[in-house]
């Protein structure tokens, strides 16, 4: 699960605050899998926050390097206000993808679906979805807020919960990754 580009969430150019390394740093996330970033950016470009930056395996303009994931809780505060921004503009990018969620979305235990996780959906508005999805696959998040009575805003739920995710508190991940610790690799000489 590589992301191909990135959102530009903040750019240090100077890297972080008391940080050794003076290296111009950006904190990104992934337009694909919304993974959190932290790119290392080539000395001559600049990068602003909401730019969209290439960094798949081929040549990249701007970004030396993809130095590795981060934690929600090490995003600067800029950047965690961007972010709310940022996934607005990117769920509303992938409306389809999102709407299928809604069209095609299962159980994860006997006692709870995959739409109970969204915020704002309880037992009430899950079977209430479930009924119109079987009557007929929702087009829009329009669609399903007019269909569904008393529905929160489809699109602001998904927003939420994938900003849950990213803070990394979750027993199930519908939209993101876990966050994992990278494990120190320790080399033996024999």
């Amino acid at each position: 699960m590589k992301e191909e580009y990135a959102i530009v969430l903040d750019y240090l150019p100077a890297g972080y605050p008391g940080s050794f390394k003076k290296e111009p740093i950006a904190q990104a996330i992934g337009t694909d899998h919304f993974t959190l970033l932290e790119l290392i950016i080539k000395k001559e470009a600049k990068v602003s926050p909401g730019e969209k930056v290439y960094i798949g395996p081929e040549k990249r303009d701007k970004v030396l390097f993809i130095k590795g994931r981060i934690k929600y809780d090490k995003l600067t505060n800029l950047a965690q206000k961007e972010l709310k921004d940022t996934l607005e503009k990117l769920v509303q990018e992938k409306e389809d993808y999102f709407v299928n969620f809604f069209n095609k979305a299962g159980s994860i235990t006997v006692r709870q679906h995959s739409l109970e996780l969204l915020p704002g959906i309880g037992k009430k508005h899950m079977w209430d979805i479930l009924a119109q999805r079987e009557k007929k696959p929702f087009e829009s998040f329009k669609d399903l807020a007019e269909r569904v009575p008393l529905l929160p805003d489809p699109k602001k739920m998904i927003v939420e919960r994938i900003i849950e995710e990213l803070k990394g508190n979750e027993k199930y991940y519908l939209f993101t990754r876990p966050y994992r610790e990278r494990t120190e690799r320790r080399h033996f000489r024999r």
